[in-house]
Parts: structure tokens; sequence; C-alpha cells
């Protein structure tokens, strides 16, 4: 069944693909810009030379961004969609980058290489079934010593089901069901207001202690966890965009968490 739910979030994401491509400012990038913020920047360290995998790229602009800084980068999605748009970046704007088509369970059937650094981030954890086998995954692509870096909404977010009044009320599950939720089609994409989404999505919810735990038992040290009170994109109506392009609630800034990172070494 859970092959099923994938599926059906390929189609999602291959329907997706346009809209990012006018939502997401590749004019910008192209002329230089980084999708890379300045926490990713300051907590990946120095990556020029580093042979990074970046699992579930979307479109590659964060592959794109890491290899600009000087890393040897693959990056990875089971969208068709999004990896042909990747490749025809790369190729327009002569950035040195490998794509591969491939849901994360299944690489180890079309990647045999090791990396110093595993990369993932903003919006992914939602799409996986497995954060056991995921974690195995991670660890099995690196090299010894090498590190698996993460940034992701809070899961406490996904709980919130807003209120007419700006106010916050706990609608949804915090923790894991193995059943993922589903979201009808018919509403806004996060990125675009403009654009009505087609396609249903199915959605796992994972709790700190399921992603902390997975990484620890397939061998990994956490070296730090830092949460943030801002967010990579507006998750809910009422919030507001800073000056430096962050996400924010208004009337809980200083109270919940929106955002973490983390970065794992493999022992």
């Amino acid at each position: 069944m859970a092959n099923n739910f994938e599926k059906q979030n390929e189609k999602l994401w291959n329907e997706l693909t346009d809209i990012h491509i006018r939502s997401y400012d590749i004019a910008s990038f192209k002329t230089g810009m980084s999708s890379l913020d300045e926490i990713q920047l300051k907590e990946l360290g120095k990556i020029k030379g580093k042979k990074i995998l970046h699992l579930q790229c979307h479109i590659g602009i964060d592959t794109l961004s890491l290899a600009r800084e000087g890393a040897i980068v693959t990056g990875v999605d089971f969208s068709k969609r999004s990896i042909e748009y990747a490749n025809k970046l790369k190729k327009e704007l002569g950035i040195k980058a490998e794509f591969i088509q491939s849901n994360v369970y299944d690489l180890k059937d079309l990647l045999n290489e090791k990396f110093d650094i595993v990369y993932s981030t903003q919006g992914v954890l939602c799409w996986l079934k497995d954060l056991k086998q995921w974690a195995k995954i991670i660890e099995h692509f690196l090299k010894p010593k090498g590190f698996f870096y993460l940034m992701e909404s809070h899961p406490i977010l996904n709980t919130f089901e807003d209120e007419p009044d700006g106010a916050l009320k706990i609608d949804y599950n915090y923790f894991h069901n193995a059943q993922p939720i589903k979201w009808d089609a018919g509403g806004p994409d996060y990125s675009a207001d403009d654009y009505i989404v087609k396609n249903p999505s199915f959605e796992w919810q994972w709790s700190l202690s399921d992603i902390i735990n997975s990484l620890s038992n397939a061998g990994f040290k956490i070296e730090f966890f830092n949460e943030y009170n801002k967010l990579f994109y507006k998750a809910l109506p009422q919030m507001k965009r800073n000056k430096d392009s962050w996400w924010y609630l208004p009337n809980y800034e200083q109270k919940i968490p929106l955002m973490f990172t983390l970065k794992a070494i493999k022992e």
C-alpha cells in the first residue's frame, strides 16, 4: 500500500515542477544567487572539494548551489519531471553535477559510491514511509566519519490548524502513524497562491524522537540539534516574511519552534 501512496506523491511532484520553476525565482538563481541560506552555509562548514549526496533534491537548485560552493554533488529525486529540469538547468548554466531519478529506498540499486556528506533539506521527511530504513540508507552512502545534514520544519508545526483570529489550535496528531494523512487536491500550492493543486498528497508525520532515534540506531552520533523560530516557507496563512526572507508567526515568535537543523556523524 505504501508504494501506492508514493506513486501518487510522484504524480503530485511531477505536476508541481513547472509551478515551482516559476515560483522559486529561477531567474535570480541563473544570475548567480545561491538558494542556500546563511544557516546552512554556516552549519555545513567548508564543503569545497567534498562529495555530497543530495537526497530529495526536487528541481536541483540547492544541488547546483552546493556545486557553486565547490562541492562535487549528486542529486536524487523520485520526480521524473524534476530531474529533467535539473539536468536542463545544469547544462544551461554550465554547472557540473549529477542527477538521478530514484526513490530514496531504491537508490542502492542505482548508485555505487560513497560520500563525505549526505544532505537533505526543507520539506522532505513527510514524504518518507520508513525512517529506520532511510537512516540506514544514509549510513550506507557515507564514508567513515562522514556526516548527514538535515534542515526541516519542526514536527510540532504539523499539529496546528489556524483559526480565523490568527490563533493556533492543535488538531492533528504529533506522533507517527503508519497510515499517511491524505490531503485532498483543490487547495493552493504552498509557493504559489494562484495555482490550485490537482493531485492529492499522502504525508507521514514523524516526531523528533523518531528522527533522532532512527539516526542513532543506524550508528550516528548527533553533533548538534538546533531549533529556530523561523521557517523557509509559508506554512500557515498568518505567517509574515521578514527582511531576510524567513517566515515567522507574529503572535508566537518566541513561544514555539518552527524549524530545526541537525548534523549526525557516522561513527
